[in-house]
């Protein structure tokens, strides 16, 4: 039987959870072999409209997701809780000074 090497993690994994459209170009380009525009009308949603979700320029939308899902067959939760915790992590981010300074109620 081999043996298993085990690495340690010397500096912490903070980036940024995934964004939703990563995945969703991922399921429309590698898996269905569709172009962009089939999808969108598919979806019956403009072009640039797809392409703005897909680049992460926008966020999925739960009426995106609902469209997706049905195109797909996927669950359209799975991408809204994509964008919530995409959305979270960035938040967090920005407000990071500020969430320090806040004192929680004891």
């Amino acid at each position: 039987m081999a043996k298993t090497t085990e690495f340690r993690v010397t500096r912490p994994l903070r980036r940024s959870p995934s964004h939703p459209g990563e995945l969703m170009r991922e399921i429309i380009e590698e898996q269905l072999h569709m172009p962009v525009a089939e999808a969108a009308q598919r979806m019956q949603i403009s072009r640039q409209s797809l392409y703005a979700v897909l680049n992460g320029e926008s966020a999925v939308t739960a009426e995106m997701a609902l469209r997706f899902g049905k195109l797909t067959g996927g669950e359209p939760s799975l991408y809204v809780q994509m964008q919530g915790r995409h959305d979270l992590w960035q938040a967090e981010q920005r407000l990071g000074p500020t969430l320090r300074a806040i004192e929680a109620v004891s």
